[in-house]
């Protein structure tokens, strides 16, 4: 995707892999790749006037969580949690990740699904549809989400990143939750969730009362 974005593909393209021999999350780790789960990627080309880019880890999470939530019974919707920056949770557990990378004005947007399996040697818990009893296939659950995300990223533009922030906290677990943070320098910070800012960076609120605002890190739900 990083090679058709720079050759000029245009924004709404997507890329879908049946395995991956080196799939990347975050920070460089390595995404265990097994068939049946989905592996892709699309692109959105920013330009004046257009919410900063990162807030687009926001819309990929909005429109997974909206994918998710077409292919299980209304009663579980409950279950599905947004965990910043970019972690859909269900029951607790990790079952998606994105990961965004620039190439001049074009954003690549990674996502990986936990459809059919999940790896059990994480840092923290992970799970799968196929473990709730609902296994699509990755091309069909790819035309939701690739609707889905079409959807959110217009919204993105218009009305702005402030409607983005509202309906992401609304589908996030509560504010006062319990967090771990380790920042990027791996220094370790304990405190409660207190939303986000404009930008959508995540606010941690210290045990002194004093609120921490980070735009980068690894959070865990205590």
């Amino acid at each position: 995707m990083m090679a058709l974005a720079r050759a000029g593909e245009a924004e709404g393209f997507w890329l879908r892999a049946d395995r991956q021999l080196a799939g990347r999350g975050r920070q460089g780790r390595n995404w265990v790749s097994p068939s049946g789960n989905l592996f892709a990627s699309t692109l959105v080309r920013t330009g004046e006037g257009d919410p900063p880019s990162a807030s687009l880890a926001l819309v990929a999470s909005l429109a997974l969580y909206d994918a998710v939530a077409a292919f299980l019974g209304e009663e579980m919707h409950s279950a599905l949690t947004l965990k910043w920056p970019n972690d859909l949770l269900l029951d607790g557990a990790k079952l998606s990740g994105i990961l965004l990378e620039r190439e001049n004005e074009a954003v690549v947007i990674g996502i990986g699904v936990n459809l059919v399996g999940h790896p059990d040697n994480l840092d923290r818990p992970a799970t799968s549809l196929a473990a709730y009893g609902m296994a699509p296939m990755p091309d069909i659950f790819l035309r939701e989400l690739a609707d889905s995300f079409a959807k959110w990223v217009a919204k993105w533009r218009e009305p702005g990143l402030g409607a983005i922030r509202e309906q992401w906290l609304a589908r996030a677990h509560p504010r006062g939750a319990a967090l771990t943070v380790h920042d990027p320098s791996g220094r370790k910070i304990d405190g409660v969730f207190d939303g986000m800012d404009a930008d959508g960076a995540l606010r941690l609120r210290l045990a002194d009362g004093a609120v921490h605002v980070m735009h980068a890190g690894d959070v865990f739900l205590i």
